[in-house]
This record gives structure tokens, C-alpha cells and sequence, in this order.
């Protein structure tokens, strides 16, 4: 059995050369190799491509490559967790490329196995298929993309045997499984290294054959960044917590369901053992359970797509990020449910980006809205400023196109039966008038609202 060279951070870091694409495993500060990226933040080399779920947080990871200049290009699916980056990318101080982060995370998989390329329904009629090559396959849009590789990968894992095989810990598999197949250099940060024969053959996640140098290096809590601690910014109150109970309905025992940021964050709280409901996160776990009693962080415990911590029930299981979106593009998602900032009277949603705001970044929406059996959408009736957010065709960058089976706002709930907007019931406290006054799009009514 071979041998791995294990190195210091700097050494490490020194191996990475100007202008060399660079991918970093992690999903926000959760397996993110922030010890080789501190390292390579102090060798000063720029011009860099990065490649990552996203560019760290303010000052951390990828964050202080971003504020030293030395990133000339970012390729991601989420910059909006670090606002310098999105700074940055919207100023044109920086290249950079969004990617669904389903479709980065199968062009890295693509890259590590010798593919050039796939066709991917995912993005199809959106701003993000662009410029791209589309295809019919079986009478569905599919967008061509690009396989994707790097000069030089850094990956975090929980341990390494000396022969170089990785083990991840909860969800701290994420990207970095396929990252570490698909660079011509792959470094690992490891907590632990011990020696080869310690981890069981049916618990090495990446075989030491993927793996050219292993870096030893301990975490603490300030590594992990806004993953620290869980979160209790979580806004509640009775309207928002009614849409969540309106949405609780549509869940059935054995659903396995994914929650999206925002009010559908609230619905886990409302679920029990009695609902026999299977949360799946697309950062790669099944099975979620409530947030940690003890106020723990991702040190001891796994986290959600939020990235807030959260324990984890009894049968459930861990994976990286592209198993986690071979189950949502394949079907194996019953209800996926997330916010909406426009859904026209189509079934087309908008959820993504407001032109002009601070946000840049699709995560795993396009992904979810395309591969979920079924999809509901949360969001309030109106904006801020009055306008409304069902209209006749959004305006808003598109997240995908004829999606939308459910829509619960503040006001009322819609379907799409026969595909056609349809008002279905009212939310409590509100009135046809105020539903009429408030949407702009053009809706049938339901036999029971004729009533």
C-alpha cells in the first residue's frame, strides 16, 4: 500500500501556481478546507480561477483569497453568502459564472470521470441557459454543459489513513467527494491521520488513489463561520407561521420533502414523528431532523441547506452533493417546497435574482423546481412596496418554466388544475376583494369558492 506525503499548510499552499483553476470542497464553511486556504491567501498568488459551491464568508476561506485580489475568476452556484463577492462580481471587478449548483456539482463528477460533458433539463429557458447549447430529448429542453476540472484541488475531510483514503463526517461530504477526482493535484485537509488499515474498507469515502498530499489540520469554532452556533434569526409570526401550516396539509406519510430558505423553514418545525415525513437537504443528507437542544453548532452536529445545524433523526443518512442531485433530477423528491418572488399564470417561477439587489446566487432552486415530483410555492402576497407577485408573466429572471402545482401566500391558495391559475380557498382573515385587488394575473375560481 502506498504512502501519502503529508505536508504543512504552507508547503501545501506553495504548490498552487499563478492563473491555476483551483477547486475548494465545502458547502459554506461545512467541510471547507479553510486551513490551505488561509495558507494560500498568505503565498500572495494571483489570478486564480475558483471554483466552489461558494467563495467562503466575509474574510473567511474563499473570502480572504476574494479581498487579496488573488481570485481573477469565481464559478459557483451561491455568492450571495459572502457580500463581498457578490460586490465584487457585480462591479466587474471579477469574472464570474453561476451555475445551478446540481449542474456544478455533476460537472465536477463529469470531470473526475473522463465525461466531456451532459445535457441537463435543469436552467432550460432561463438566463442561465444563455449562450449555451440546447437539445429536444424526449420532447423536454435540455441544456449542454461543460464537464469541469481543476489544476489543484483542496478537500476537507474528517480522517485520512496514511495510504491517503478519506472519510467525511455528516455533511461534511458535499462537494468534496467529486472534487477529489477531479483535479491534477488534490490536497487534503484531514483532522486526523492515522495509520492504513484504521479506517474499515466500507467506511473510506475517496480512495487513496485520488489523493496526492495530506495536510493535517484542526478545526475550531471560527472555522466554521456563520456554522458556529445554530441561528436564531428565524423570522416568525402568525402569518407566515399559517402559510407553513397551510403547506403542512399537502405533506403526506413517506413524502420525502425538501424545504427551501425563508417560510418553508418553518414547516420543519411543525413536523413530528406522527407526520412520517423524510426531510432530504440538497447539501446531502435524508432523514433531518429540528435544530440541536443544546445550541450546537457543525462542530458536533450536521447542517441544512441554511447551513444552520440540525440533528439528525433515526435512519438517516449522509452523501455528497452530486448523489444529492442525482435523487432530486431523478425523481426521487415527492414535494419540494420554497419561496417565490413572482409565479405567473403559467406555473413559471421567479425566485432567484432582483436586478439591481444584492443577491447572486440559484443554489439548488433550478434543480429542485425541475426534478421535484411536485412543487409548492410560499411567499407573501404582495411586495413590500404593494405590488403583487402573482401576475400575468414574470418579469423576474425565470427559475424554471411551468413548474408550479401549489401556490400559498398570506392571502389565499392556487393550483394549476387543467393548467389554469385557479383560486382555491382563502387564508384566514382574508376576502375575494383583497385577493382581487392584490393579483395582477388573471385566475379561475374553484367550485368551492363558487359556493
Amino acid at each position: 500500500m502506498k504512502t501519502v506525503p503529508q505536508l504543512t499548510v504552507a508547503d501545501a499552499a506553495a504548490l498552487v501556481n499563478e492563473g491555476d483553476t483551483l477547486l475548494q470542497g465545502g458547502f459554506g464553511m461545512t467541510g471547507n478546507p479553510v486551513h490551505l486556504m488561509h495558507a494560500l491567501a498568505e503565498t500572495g498568488i494571483k489570478d486564480l480561477t475558483f471554483i466552489g459551491n461558494n467563495v467562503g464568508e466575509t474574510g473567511i476561506g474563499g473570502g480572504r483569497l476574494l479581498r487579496n485580489g488573488q481570485i481573477k475568476k469565481m464559478i459557483g452556484s451561491f455568492f450571495t453568502s459572502n457580500p463581498d463577492a457578490v460586490k465584487a462580481a457585480q462591479s466587474g471587478q471579477v469574472d464570474y459564472e453561476l451555475l445551478p449548483q446540481g449542474t456544478l456539482a455533476e460537472a465536477i463528477r463529469a470531470g473526475g470521470a473522463g465525461i466531456g460533458g451532459f445535457y441537463t433539463p435543469t436552467s432550460a429557458g432561463t438566463p442561465l441557459a444563455q449562450g449555451r447549447e440546447t437539445k429536444l430529448i424526449d420532447g423536454i429542453e435540455h441544456v449542454f454543459i461543460k464537464s469541469i476540472r481543476g489544476n489543484v484541488a483542496f478537500v476537507r475531510a474528517w480522517r485520512a489513513d496514511t495510504a491517503g483514503n478519506l472519510q467525511y463526517r455528516m455533511t461534511e461530504n458535499n462537494f468534496n467527494k467529486a472534487m477529489a477526482t477531479a483535479a491534477d493535484l488534490v490536497i487534503a485537509e484531514v483532522e486526523e491521520i492515522v495509520p492504513v488499515g484504521q479506517i474499515a474498507p466500507e467506511e473510506v469515502h475517496t480512495p487513496g488513489c485520488f489523493v496526492d498530499y495530506l495536510v493535517q489540520a484542526t478545526l475550531t469554532l471560527e472555522d466554521l463561520g456563520s456554522s458556529a452556533s445554530v441561528s436564531t434569526s428565524k423570522k416568525v409570526d402568525e402569518v407566515r407561521m399559517n402559510m407553513a401550516r397551510r403547506a403542512l396539509v399537502e405533506l403526506k406519510k413517506g413524502d420525502v420533502v425538501n424545504l427551501g430558505i425563508g417560510i418553508p423553514t418553518l414547516i420543519a418545525d411543525l413536523i413530528t414523528d406522527e407526520h412520517g415525513i423524510i426531510l432530504h437537504t440538497e447539501n446531502g443528507m435524508l432523514g433531518v431532523g429540528p435544530g440541536p437542544a443544546d445550541g450546537g453548532g457543525a462542530m458536533d452536529y450536521p447542517v441544512n441547506a441554511g447551513k444552520i445545524p440540525v440533528t439528525a433523526l433515526k435512519g438517516s443518512s449522509y452523501f455528497d452533493s452530486a448523489d444529492s442531485f442525482a435523487m432530486i433530477r431523478g425523481g426521487h423528491i415527492d414535494v419540494a417546497i420554497m419561496g417565490g418572488l413572482e409565479v405567473d399564470e403559467t406555473a413559471n417561477l421567479a425566485n432567484w435574482a432582483v436586478p439591481g439587489k444584492p443577491l447572486l446566487g440559484v443554489g439548488g432552486a433550478m434543480d429542485l423546481a425541475k426534478g421535484a415530483k411536485r412543487l409548492i410555492i410560499t411567499m407573501t402576497h404582495v411586495n413590500p412596496d404593494g405590488s403583487p407577485k402573482l401576475v400575468q408573466q414574470c418579469t423576474l429572471p425565470l427559475t424554471a418554466m411551468g413548474v408550479v402545482d401549489m401556490v400559498i401566500t398570506d392571502l389565499a391558495v392556487f393550483a394549476f388544475p387543467a393548467g389554469k391559475l385557479t383560486l382555491l380557498e382563502l387564508m384566514p382573515g382574508a376576502t375575494l376583494d383583497d385577493v382581487r385587488a392584490k393579483t395582477s394575473a388573471t385566475f379561475l375560481m374553484s367550485e368551492r369558492m363558487k359556493e
